[in-house]
């Protein structure tokens, strides 16, 4: 089957057949661009996601596969999206459905907790932060015990609510206030982060750029708060050029307001260090598929 996610910033594929992995694929197209001026989807934005879906049926053999699709925050909040859905499914036949932010926690902690024993890491708790365009999902597992809540701030949406460095900052301290009161949990549990800017920062520490990613090596790396400082100063002397290499075209302006809600977890919670997990939503779409009742 291939299971895909599409995201208030980027869409995402990958194959799946029980047991292996198969071919991936993905592309930034911003869903959740203008939403908080609009409360809609744009054209743009639409045009991007019509354009990634035809892309990924040159790599992913389509033919062959169920496909389910997902989409999470931004067709959630906005007004047109079921109009957009319809015009996706129309030129390209894939049909997404909604899902709410439980849900979505659900199988994002389903993909980490699959890869975590995979990597022979079972902590009897942690804290999973998912950070992704349109909202933060915050996830708090201990003992079996599931306990969720979804922000509704994400990458996309707090940059673009930002018109200024001092307004950011703003934003940011009003995050950590919000995960700080979102979930209380104990000094004793670990922190997991998975989404696009905790594995980007590891990949920077790690030598790679966006073309030469590489989720295995991802998968388990621990980051400290201080690697996250350290590759924020990088990102901030970089120019446009470089810095897309590194994260990618449509995420080089996003992608410092991103570190800062990675390290405001951090502090927030008064850890040091976590665990960076690639799977996420996609990956926990794909074993829905097969392991549900």
């Amino acid at each position: 089957m291939i299971a895909i996610d599409l995201g208030s910033n980027t869409i995402r594929f990958i194959e799946f057949d029980g047991e292996k992995w198969g071919k991936s694929f993905e592309k930034i197209v911003k869903t959740a661009e203008t939403l908080h001026e609009t409360c809609e989807i744009g054209e743009k934005a639409l045009k991007r996601i019509i354009d990634a879906i035809i892309e990924a049926k040159t790599k992913l053999d389509f033919s062959r596969h169920d496909v389910i699709g997902y989409t999470t925050a931004a067709m959630r909040l906005a007004s047109n999206s079921h109009t957009i859905l319809d015009t996706i499914h129309a030129e390209t036949g894939i049909r997404f459905t909604i899902i709410d932010s439980q849900k979505e926690a659900s199988l994002t902690l389903n993909a980490v907790r699959y890869r975590l024993q995979k990597l022979g890491i079972e902590p009897e708790s942690f804290l999973l932060a998912d950070i992704g365009g349109g909202s933060t999902e915050l996830i708090h597992y201990s003992g079996g015990d599931v306990h969720s809540v979804s922000l509704n701030r994400g990458i996309v949406t707090l940059s673009e609510s930002a018109d200024s460095p001092d307004a950011l900052h703003e934003k940011i301290v009003l995050f950590r206030e919000e995960v700080r009161d979102a979930i209380p949990i104990s000094p004793s549990s670990w922190l997991v982060l998975t989404a696009g800017t905790p594995t980007t920062i590891a990949a920077y520490l790690l030598g790679m750029d966006y073309e030469s990613y590489n989720p295995e090596k991802i998968n388990g790396f621990r980051l400290r708060i201080e690697d996250c400082f350290y590759v924020y100063d990088e990102l901030l002397k970089m120019d446009d050029a470089t810095r897309i290499r590194y994260v990618g075209v449509g995420r080089e302006n996003l992608i410092i307001a991103g570190v800062l809600m990675v390290t405001s977890i951090y502090e927030a919670l008064g850890c040091v260090e976590a665990i960076i997990i690639d799977d996420g939503l996609r990956e926990g779409i794909a074993l829905e598929y097969f392991h549900q009742p």
